[in-house]
C-alpha cells in the first residue's frame, strides 16, 4: 500500500464518520424529546380532564333531572290552575282538592329550584377547572404543532446534508484500494463505525489508548506500505510516513 492509499482510506473514513454523526444528530433532535415530554403532558392533562368531566357528568345529569322534573311540575301547576279557574268545575270539594294540589306542586317546584341552584353550584368548580384543562390542552396543541414543524425543517435540513455527503461516498470508495476496503468494511461493521485510526504521539486515537514501547518500536520499523491494527482495538492504524 502506498501512502495516497492511506490518505484515501483516511479520507473515507472522515466521510463515513461525518455521515454517521449527521444521522445521529438527526435521530437525536431535541425537537424529539421536546414532543415526548408534550406528549407526556397531555396524556397526564387528557387523564385530569376524563376524571373532571366524569364528575361534571354526573352533576349535570342530576341537574338535567331535577330540571325535568321542575318544568313537568310547572306545566302540571299550569293545568290543574287552568281546570280550577276555567269554570268547567263546580264542585266545592273538588275545587278546593285542585287547589291543595297547586300549592303542593308549587312546594315541590321550590323544592326543584333550590336543587337545580344546589347542583349549579356543585358543578361550577368542575366547570372551572375544565375550562382550564381545555385551554391548556389547547395550548399543548399548538406547542405540538410548532414543534412537529421545527422537527420537519430540521429533519429535512439534515436529510439534504446527510445526502450530499452521500453522494461524496462512490468517489471516496473508489480511490481505496480493494484489499484495503475489504478490510476497512469489516472492522467498520463491528467496531462501530470507525475502523481507521491516527496514530498520534504513540497513541491510537480510536480507542485513545498508549501502544506499548516495543509494540510501536515495531511498527516504526515496518514497511511505509504496511497494513499495521491497533493490538488494543483492533483497528487500522495510519502512521506518519505511510
Amino acid at each position: 500500500m502506498s501512502a495516497p492509499d492511506f490518505d484515501a482510506l483516511l479520507a473515507l473514513q472522515d466521510l463515513d464518520t461525518h455521515i454517521d454523526q449527521e444521522v445521529h444528530r438527526k435521530a437525536q433532535l431535541p425537537e424529539r424529546a421536546e414532543l415526548a415530554e408534550l406528549e407526556r403532558v397531555m396524556g397526564q392533562a387528557q387523564a385530569s380532564r376524563a376524571v373532571v368531566a366524569a364528575a361534571l357528568g354526573e352533576v349535570a345529569s342530576r341537574q338535567e333531572a331535577a330540571e325535568r322534573e321542575l318544568k313537568a311540575t310547572e306545566d302540571r301547576v299550569v293545568q290543574v290552575n287552568r281546570r280550577l279557574y276555567g269554570g268547567t268545575v263546580t264542585a266545592s270539594r273538588e275545587l278546593q282538592a285542585m287547589a291543595e294540589d297547586v300549592e303542593g306542586l308549587k312546594n315541590r317546584a321550590s323544592e326543584l329550584e333550590d336543587k337545580v341552584l344546589a347542583f349549579m353550584e356543585e358543578r361550577e368548580p368542575f366547570d372551572t377547572e375544565m375550562a382550564s384543562l381545555d385551554r391548556k390542552l389547547a395550548e399543548l396543541a399548538d406547542r405540538q404543532q410548532g414543534t412537529l414543524e421545527r422537527l420537519s425543517a430540521a429533519e429535512t435540513e439534515l436529510g439534504a446534508a446527510i445526502a450530499a455527503l452521500a453522494a461524496q461516498r462512490p468517489g471516496a470508495v473508489e480511490a481505496v484500494p480493494q484489499p484495503l476496503l475489504t478490510a476497512y468494511d469489516r472492522l467498520r461493521s463491528r467496531l462501530g463505525g470507525v475502523a481507521v485510526a491516527r496514530l498520534v504521539g504513540g497513541r491510537c486515537d480510536g480507542c485513545h489508548l498508549s501502544l506499548p514501547a516495543m509494540e510501536l518500536d515495531r511498527i516504526r520499523h515496518q514497511n511505509a506500505g504496511s497494513l499495521e491494527t491497533c493490538e488494543q482495538c483492533g483497528r487500522i492504524l495510519v502512521i506518519a510516513g505511510h
